[in-house]
């Protein structure tokens, strides 16, 4: 089994609690997600990020709806938390969202280890499309966030 691993870094020119409390609102993952994945929270609204939390919601991929089960697993206010995927498109999914203060700004680093289901095949798929499609939707994030915290 192949674990593969995504780190994405990003500075914001912010207070760290203004940009822990965007990223603690499960809300604002559909304006940071593109479109095309058609995102959606089927868990009510607001959502209260604490550890053991479950978080239900859908993604469109190659044009079938998936449901996605996350937990967060650990949470620690205005420095991190982690989600990991119960049930989803993922043999496994763990992502950690890290907050450092660096003068003045915030260090954000999302750093996500992952398997893809289906072996060989799965491998092939992650080579010639899913890696590449991870890192577009990592860069949209990044974008996203750097107009969100003009």
């Amino acid at each position: 089994m192949k674990v593969y691993k995504l780190i994405s870094k990003q500075i914001i020119n912010r207070k760290i609690h203004e940009v822990f409390d965007f990223f603690k609102s499960p809300e604002n993952l559909s304006r940071i997600t593109p479109s095309k994945l058609n995102f959606k929270i089927l868990t009510p609204l607001p959502i209260e990020i604490k550890e053991g939390k479950l978080i239900d919601y859908t993604i469109t991929l190659f044009g079938k709806e998936v449901h996605w089960r996350t937990m967060i697993t650990s949470y620690q206010s205005n420095k991190m938390f982690i989600d990991q995927q119960l049930k989803g498109p993922y043999v496994m999914w763990h992502h950690k969202h890290t907050f450092n203060e660096v003068n003045q700004s915030v260090e954000m680093i999302d750093e996500v280890d992952y398997v893809i289901p289906f072996g060989f095949l799965g491998r092939f798929v992650h080579f010639i499309y899913l890696r590449n499609e991870l890192k577009y939707i990592f860069k949209y994030r990044e974008k996203i966030i750097s107009k969100v915290f003009k």
